[in-house]
């Protein structure tokens, strides 16, 4: 099935991208009539727009494009803030070891937990 479909029932995107170009978000104030903001990387969709989400669902679409991870079912990806929460259960360390790189690579990602994570 896919880990993008599995834990957020989407098909991948046309043109998303792990890591990209963030969208400019307008800003009206009264002091700075046109401003504008750029999104946090943790907040960046799968196509650079804002998302609360996106952080995770760019994780999940790295671990889709990745040829070694095959979507684990028993495994779910979350965030906190600009952390990476991986939750459930792996069949090895090894397994867990190169999802936690993986999740790493992806901008915005300032750490993984992994301590909700049982392996065998």
């Amino acid at each position: 099935m896919g880990w993008l479909k599995r834990l957020f029932g989407l098909e991948k995107p046309q043109n998303a991208q792990v890591n990209p170009t963030p969208q400019q978000v307008q800003q009206q104030t009264s002091a700075t009539p046109a401003a504008t903001q750029q999104i946090a990387p943790e907040r960046m969709g799968l196509n650079g727009e804002y998302d609360q989400s996106g952080l995770a669902k760019r994780v999940a679409l790295a671990f889709d494009q990745d040829q070694q991870l095959t979507d684990i079912e028993t495994l779910w990806v979350a965030q906190t803030g600009s952390t990476v929460v991986l939750k459930g259960k792996v069949p090895s360390q090894d397994i867990l070891n190169q999802m936690v790189s993986v999740a790493r690579s992806v901008n915005g990602a300032t750490s993984v937990d992994t301590s909700q994570v049982t392996i065998g």
